[in-house]
């Protein structure tokens, strides 16, 4: 090359004449054009060792190494060797000088005294060549930059193709998949070498109604536009997966289909949590109907049972309050199902009651959220009457609860002693009914002994036969509906 970073052309003037080397610089003066003035060829082979010349002008005659000496060093390094050179002599060459100036290099020889149109006229010449490289080596590195910007562009785009959570998958115009990035690779299982050249609806990924699929696309995608569509597609292993399409085309003249582009997410799980919210909803829709029906039942009932308004709202509050508790234990597992343990312990404690009056003792068993709800209501009409008229209504009374698994059931001693006598009463109230159609409602039963130490209730629910440890109906969705079912209602 022969020129810098500031654009200027350069040329070497070689002169062991100081007025020569003047009369050089006057002729040769232009704008662009820098000169660089030597004595001697050691002077000059310095000045080639840091600059790039476009042309060097050489005195022949001159004192120590001559201007052919100057020339043959700098054909003998790689640096200078292209430099083109002018011989400038005033003594008449014969054949031979003339041979060995342009063997060393020499493009032309000019004689003193020297022809300013002549010499100005060649070294323009090369003044223009010079330039002309210059703006090449410009465009060449233009070029270069633009050509490593896009590669870097093209790098990042790839990375985040591959990096993204959506697969990015290109296609041709007879949608051939001609891109298959890594998230690809690692949603569907299959390697470029797999997939790159195969058809979108001839691919392993198109199993069962995905070809047809891939037909509406390809057809859309002809169409031009956007396009967003649902593909139920295969994965290597065999694993189906719901992918939700984003598409776009390029169109090439007469807006015909060039390439089309998709990013493709998996949306599997989010599917799977529609169709259980869709589900949770409905299980939601149906225990707030039966919930709803249950709070009318409970109040068409204490209304009728109640002798006052005062009667009924304080039995009618209660028995919401029991409702509300047990519905409140059941949210904080998430209606998984609820602890007997912590069923009784919510229900006992609605009134207040002296520890040494109560024993409690039984296994662990969770039980189903339609089965704690009906047992929970069942509870506080026990604690209720208890509390009232039983063993807690004394000082003196205790109430020992047990419960066990037995015979593919749970059963439930509720045994009260040393509270006031008791008797059995010549019909059953609603707090009775209320025990036995809530248990009846799960396929249990509820059985009531009146002694002369007190009341004995026992309870009993079934169990399932393939139930874990301490289950009681396991499945929501098997529990009966909590309904009560009231004759006189």
């Amino acid at each position: 090359m022969h020129n810098d970073s500031s654009g200027e052309v350069k040329f070497l003037l070689v002169d062991d004449l100081e007025e020569n080397l003047f009369a050089l610089e006057a002729l040769l003066k232009r704008e662009g054009l820098a000169l660089y003035r030597a004595r001697s060829g050691p002077e000059a082979l310095e000045l080639l060792l840091v600059h790039d010349f476009a042309l060097a002008l050489l005195d022949v005659q001159m004192d120590g190494m001559d201007g052919f000496e100057l020339a043959e060093l700098m054909r003998g390094t790689e640096r200078t060797r292209r430099v083109p050179i002018i011989f400038l002599t005033a003594v008449a060459t014969d054949e031979r000088r003339h041979f060995r100036g342009y063997e060393t290099g020499a493009v032309d020889f000019l004689f003193k005294p020297l022809n300013p149109q002549m010499l100005t006229s060649k070294a323009g010449v090369f003044f223009d060549l010079a330039r002309q490289r210059q703006e090449l080596a410009r465009q060449r590195d233009d070029l270069r930059a633009g050509a490593a910007k896009l590669a870097r562009a093209l790098e990042r785009i790839e990375a985040h193709a591959d990096n993204s959570p959506l697969a990015v998958v290109g296609f041709d115009q007879d949608f051939r998949i001609v891109e298959w990035s890594l998230s690809a690779e690692r949603l569907f299982g299959w390697t470029r070498a797999d997939m790159l050249g195969q058809r979108a609806a001839e691919a392993g990924w198109a199993r069962g109604e995905a070809a047809a699929a891939f037909a509406e696309l390809e057809a859309e995608l002809h169409a031009g536009g956007r396009t967003v569509r649902n593909i139920r597609l295969s994965r290597q292993d065999g694993t189906m997966l719901d992918t939700e399409w984003y598409s776009s085309v390029l169109q090439g003249p007469g807006g015909r289909l060039d390439s089309a582009h998709a990013q493709i997410l998996d949306v599997t799980e989010r599917r799977r949590a529609e169709a259980t919210q869709r589900l949770l909803l409905g299980e939601l829709n149906h225990r707030v109907k039966n919930n709803l029906a249950t709070v009318q039942a409970i109040a068409n009932q204490t209304l009728r049972s109640s002798p006052d308004l005062d009667a009924f709202a304080q039995d009618f509050s209660g028995r919401l309050q029991a409702l509300a508790k047990s519905h409140s234990l059941l949210s904080d597992a998430t209606w998984s199902g609820a602890m007997l343990h912590d069923l009784l312990d919510h229900q006992l404690r609605l009134g207040t009651i002296d520890d040494s009056q109560l024993e409690v003792s039984g296994p662990e068993v969770r039980l189903p959220p339609q089965t704690a709800l009906h047992l929970g209501l069942v509870l506080h009409e026990l604690t209720t009457n208890a509390n009232k008229y039983g063993a807690l209504s004394s000082r003196s009374g205790v109430l020992n609860v047990h419960w066990q698994v037995a015979d593919q059931g749970l059963e439930v001693r509720w045994i009260e002693r040393g509270g006031p006598a008791v008797s059995q009463p010549s019909r059953a109230g609603f707090g009775t009914m209320l025990i036995e159609e809530s248990l009846r409602a799960e396929g249990g039963e509820a059985c009531c002994e009146f002694g002369g130490e007190g009341v004995t209730w026992t309870l009993r629910l079934p169990l399932d036969d393939d139930a874990g440890m301490g289950a009681v109906r396991t499945a929501v969705d098997r529990a009966a509906p909590m309904s009560l079912r009231m004759h006189d209602i």
